[in-house]
């Protein structure tokens, strides 16, 4: 479905996958549910509304990034690696998704239009702007975003 000037509706062009979404919906629950022990995967399916199995994939692929740790057991379930404010919103997508890419020709320089071109500079700068904020923000000033209910300053005002 497109507006009345032919822009897309329902999906956005730059966005995460519903794994990466679902990867970071899942490592900051843990994070801020964890005071009472470990958190099982059940749980956090149900709460969160994730498919289990794809759930179980992704918190296998957090735990051998050790960005989670597993416990086994009656009690057992995640837990974090490291306190939230050391774990970065990147290393989390990055777990999930491998390396993060825009456009095909960052970093490789591996596309069939590389030599005409008007625009691969603009994206990579645009792609290193993504990457450092992704890089900077832990899950701690995440959940902090999340909490303030605030508009980000230089969010607001921005078109749709």
């Amino acid at each position: 479905m497109y507006d009345r000037i032919g822009r897309r509706l329902e999906d956005s062009v730059l966005r995460f996958s519903k794994r990466a979404d679902y990867g970071l919906m899942a490592v900051h629950y843990v994070a801020f549910h964890q005071h009472d022990g470990p958190v099982n995967a059940k749980r956090i399916a149900e709460d969160l509304g994730i498919p289990g199995e794809l759930l179980a994939k992704i918190l296998q692929r957090l735990a051998k990034r050790k960005l989670i740790a597993s416990l086994n057991g009656p009690k057992g379930g995640y837990i974090l690696a490291r306190p939230p404010g050391r774990i970065k919103v990147g290393e989390v997508l990055r777990a999930i998704e491998g390396p993060m890419q825009m456009v095909p020709c960052f970093p490789s320089l591996r596309c069939p239009q590389l030599r005409t071109c008007n625009i691969r500079k603009p994206m990579w700068a645009i792609q290193a702007s993504i990457s450092r904020l992704l890089d900077s923000m832990t899950l701690e000033e995440m959940n902090a975003l999340g909490e303030s209910g605030a508009e980000l300053p230089e969010l607001a005002g921005l078109p749709s």
